[in-house]
């Protein structure tokens, strides 16, 4: 699959580096609106520390990827400078500058807010220090029979080498000594296989039946390292977090066996070169200079975090059963369709929409269950992307099989972090018989496909379900996505060119219906982009309406400007990275962007063009970024039924841009402001709204309240 060159030029004037938000810098913005999803009492106690959990999981991601490959263009000397004009370094300097204050200002929110209020649910999480007697023997018990036996203390001199630190580990750093000699160094890693919260019991006569406290494991580590070096006087020790580069390097051309190349670029991840150092203020400048030194790093690589370090781990509090402290839980409504007892018939006559996780995600495993039954189904066939460790769709096409199917899997063994997880299913999927695939060299299969060809009266039938979002019904509960099922003709027809070049040798390059990437999607983006301008200088009606996770490929950013100066009306509701500068004087007056970030991850893709009048809607993986459009294989389809169009602007759109509680607007200058409702009007939360609201409604046009009908802003009527 190679990308066609043949598109539409956007105009030079928008290639000014001022004109681009720095990807990175967006980035840390799209982080902070979700640490002030932390600060925002609306949501309740403990899925307020989750999204501090996320916070810190979101910052360990884009230390390890994004900040590692630029580290490695300030290494190569390499003059590449971002769209916005930075060199590798201005954009290193920068990150640390918007970082270092955002970190520690997590931790003064865990410290002055969290744990107080915490406290007051008589949850108590503990500083060593603070335990008493009772406690800490207690303490010293769990660490001589649970504790102790998993840890290697480490010592560094001459006759022993520094040891390797794996990317993502708690340490301590620990200073002995024997006799008032000098001191000496020791590592001490904190076992990952325990908790990082340990339960410790609670001695009162009065105390309240769910109260519970957590010392930090570390904290009981460092309190007992007498037992770890006896004959010695411990000095000190402190806590230090390594992050490392986990890019992997791809060289598939020189791979003979895929399967066996990404383990072992997995197994050497852990071996990248250090990204970052994480150490608390307490730490003495000499352990710093000694770390820094035996890591290979220079002081610019040190974080001072005053705090805990790694606290993604804080998520552990999650599974205690305070359901009063944690979001209600809801039940998925169950499409219609699903219940008509035929699935299949049901596709025939409708396309069919659904709307996760507000509508069940048993509607997609039901395809898959219902065809691995059929005995009219021939074959089936789709990609996996992410599915989970424990995969209903996974086990559903096994059942296939095993009832004598043809099936057919492309399993994408590059999706980063889910490497391992993807190589399992690989395997057990070729010894249950499956025909696995890997995908094409040099390119990740991000597109969410199903296909099942079935035999009928009529002749053989192609039943298609495409998606915004991956074959996992587990992030299916916490992501928001859509899915989509259709028998019709091109559709098929296209799923099966699609399979043919992923699975053998085709050089299909035009499809019927799907835009795909990347040979065509681009172009065809741009093309439509261009069509709304030209009928906007016809009629006056130019309408683009984006919904994506980002948008930072800049030919799409120029084009926008192009469309924004001639009067086309944009709105973006893009959750994450923005690189557009909405509101810009005489360039970018009828851009406006909005993100949203709640209790779910909005992750859906939606392309709205108005096309005077003749509204066209495109939905599925692909983001505006350039990975997705030059070096991934994406789909997009079209909505053509009426009434599924409708209901994505009347339902989904129209909602959407009525929120007042998880949107916030972004500036010229790169910053966002949350919106708020306006004085005397209710908050408005469309994702609670689409909780308790079925997609699908025939009484739609009298039940939309006042303030969704309203939503849209003017221009976009």
């Amino acid at each position: 699959m190679h990308q066609s060159q043949s598109t539409p030029e956007p105009s030079k004037r928008f290639d000014r580096p001022q004109l681009y938000i720095n990807r990175e810098l967006s980035w840390i913005e799209f982080n902070r609106r979700v640490f002030q999803e932390a600060q925002d009492n609306r949501h309740p106690l403990l899925e307020r520390v989750k999204f501090i959990a996320i916070f810190e999981t979101n910052l360990d991601e884009f230390v390890m990827i994004r900040m590692a490959g630029i580290k490695d263009q300030i290494a190569s000397s390499k003059t590449l400078r971002s769209h916005d004009g930075r060199t590798a370094e201005q954009q290193w300097t920068a990150i640390r500058k918007d970082l270092a204050p955002l970190i520690q200002e997590v931790r003064q929110y865990w410290r002055n807010t969290l744990l107080p209020l915490l406290a007051e649910q008589h949850i108590h999480i503990l500083d060593y220090e603070q335990l008493n007697e009772q406690q800490r023997a207690a303490m010293l018990a769990f660490f001589q029979n649970e504790i102790f036996p998993a840890l290697t203390p480490l010592a560094v001199d001459q006759g022993h080498r520094f040891p390797h630190i794996s990317s993502r580990s708690l340490n301590l750093a620990v200073v002995i000594s024997e006799n008032t000699d000098a001191e000496k160094f020791a590592r001490v890693k904190v076992p990952s296989s325990l908790p990082r919260l340990l339960r410790i019991p609670i001695y009162t006569e009065e105390q309240e039946e769910e109260a519970v406290a957590f010392v930090w494991l570390e904290q009981v580590i460092a309190a007992h390292l007498n037992l770890l070096f006896p004959g010695y006087d411990v000095w000190e020790s402190y806590p230090f977090r390594v992050l490392r580069d986990a890019d992997i390097e791809l060289q598939e051309d020189d791979a003979s066996d895929l399967l066996e190349y990404i383990e072992q670029e997995v197994r050497e991840r852990r071996f990248g070169s250090v990204v970052d150092l994480a150490v608390n203020p307490a730490m003495p400048h000499r352990i710093r200079n000694l770390l820094v030194e035996k890591l290979g790093i220079v002081v610019r690589d040190l974080t001072i975090v005053d705090g805990p370090l790694g606290m993604g781990d804080v998520m552990e509090l999650l599974s205690l059963d305070r359901s009063e402290l944690k979001d209600e839980p809801f039940t998925p409504h169950t499409p219609a369709f699903l219940n008509s007892g035929d699935l299949f018939t049901a596709i025939q006559k409708y396309d069919l929409l659904v709307h996760h996780p507000y509508d069940s995600f048993n509607s997609v495993v039901d395809f898959i269950r219902i065809a691995a039954d059929d005995p009219h189904v021939l074959a089936i066939k789709q990609t996996l992307y992410r599915v989970g460790s424990d995969s209903p769709v996974v086990n559903a096409l096994l059942h296939a099989v095993e009832n004598g199917k043809q099936v057919a899997v492309l399993v994408e063994l590059k999706a980063r972090f889910d490497e391992e997880n993807n190589i399992g299913w690989a395997r057990e999927l070729e010894h249950a018989g499956v025909h696995v695939v890997y995908g094409l060299a040099g390119l990740k299969t991000h597109s969410k496909v199903a296909l099942v060809v079935r035999r009928e009266a009529q002749g053989m039938r192609r039943y298609v379900h495409l998606g915004t979002g991956n074959y996992n019904a587990s992030t299916a509960k916490i992501y928001e996505d859509f899915g989509f099922f259709t028998c019709r003709e091109d559709i098929g027809a296209d799923a099966t060119d699609l399979f043919n070049a992923l699975t053998g040798y085709s050089r299909q390059s035009i499809y019927r219906s799907l835009l795909v990437a990347p040979l065509a999607l681009r172009k065809s983006l741009l093309e439509r982009i261009e069509r709304e301008i030209e009928l906007h200088k016809q009629f006056g009606n130019g309408r683009l309406i984006f919904k994506m996770n980002a948008l930072t490929d800049p030919e799409m950013v120029a084009m926008l400007y192009k469309a924004a100066q001639v009067g086309v009306e944009i709105d973006l509701i893009i959750r994450g990275m923005c690189c557009i500068r909405p509101g810009l004087e005489g360039i970018s007056d009828t851009v406006h962007v909005r993100s949203l970030v709640g209790r779910f991850l909005e992750h859906s893709r939606i392309y709205y063009f108005g096309n005077n009048g003749k509204t066209q809607i495109y939905m599925g993986s692909a983001d505006l970024m350039q990975r997705n459009l030059n070096t991934r294989v994406e789909t997009l389809f079209p909505i053509e039924s009426d009434i599924l169009c409708k209901t994505l602007v009347e339902r989904v759109l129209k909602p959407i841009f009525a929120d007042t509680v998880n949107a916030h607007e972004l500036h010229s200058d790169g910053s966002y402001t949350r919106i708020e409702s306006k004085e005397g009007e209710e908050p408005f939360d469309c994702q609670e709204w689409f909780i308790t609201q079925p997609l699908f409604d025939e009484k739609m046009q009298e039940e939309m309240i006042n303030v969704i009908n309203s939503a849209l802003p003017s221009h976009a009527s």
